[in-house]
């Protein structure tokens, strides 16, 4: 029994009843109910997160918002976005804390974008990648598991909630809804007990910040190519 109690104790061993301990601690979601439901109490510092939506625009990307304002004010690190399927809000950005001048977008539909992901994974200094991926292949989401793995780096991957009915690598599932100011947040998959009941989390709608002339490659996050991305990151 003692040997068990040690085998217990390690980072990698977790109980099928309880969260597991995470090697790091996680990334603050800035939103403490959520939080509390998380390996970590936060967004994994590696590993791929699926998040998956009934329909774009719900406040989806407000929810990783004080993620990557930290990641991108705080540590420095790139931010990539791959394949969004609208023109982003600069300015809506920056008043959420993002850094823009530490922000990449790459416009990569369809089966460029997963290509287009695993490049980015393998970029030194990237903090995150969030991309949405609504037509990707399992054996590409396996790939993309284990890049973001390898390369101690988190993936943030928008998909439809028709997904949901599908098998998924990723050791973290969250399925979001639009409740008026709120969004609802289920817990599909985690590494811990199921959560039963929704998380309710008011979404704050950040408004635009006053302008500090700043560069205009910045206000406009122009979309790029896979290559005009890579060509910035080395330049960078």
């Amino acid at each position: 029994m003692p040997f068990l109690a040690q085998i217990l104790q390690r980072p990698d061993v977790w109980r099928g009843d309880a969260l597991a301990a995470a090697p790091l601690p996680g990334l603050a979601s800035g939103f403490a109910e959520l939080d509390a439901e998380l390996p970590g109490h936060g967004w994994p510092r590696n590993g791929l997160a699926e998040i998956l939506v009934e329909q774009n625009g719900l406040g989806e990307l407000t929810l990783l918002l004080p993620m990557l304002a930290r990641l991108s004010a705080e540590e420095l690190a790139w931010v990539i976005f791959v394949a969004p399927p609208h023109l982003l809000h600069a300015p809506a950005l920056e008043a959420g804390g993002v850094a823009l001048s530490r922000l990449l977008i790459v416009g990569s539909p369809g089966r460029d974008a997963a290509w287009a992901c695993e490049r980015a994974l393998e970029t030194e200094g990237v903090g995150t990648v969030v991309a949405w991926l609504p037509e990707i292949r399992p054996v590409q989401l396996r790939r993309l598991q284990m890049a973001a793995e390898q390369r101690h780096t988190l993936l943030c991957a928008f998909r439809p909630s028709t997904a949901a009915q599908q098998a998924s690598p990723a050791p973290l599932r969250l399925a979001l809804a639009g409740d008026h100011d709120h969004l609802r947040v289920r817990i599909l998959k985690r590494r811990g007990q199921p959560l039963e009941r929704p998380v309710s989390l008011a979404i704050p709608r950040p408004c635009p910040a006053p302008r500090r002339n700043p560069p205009d490659h910045a206000l406009a996050c122009p979309a790029l190519s896979p290559l005009a991305a890579r060509s910035a990151r080395q330049t960078a």
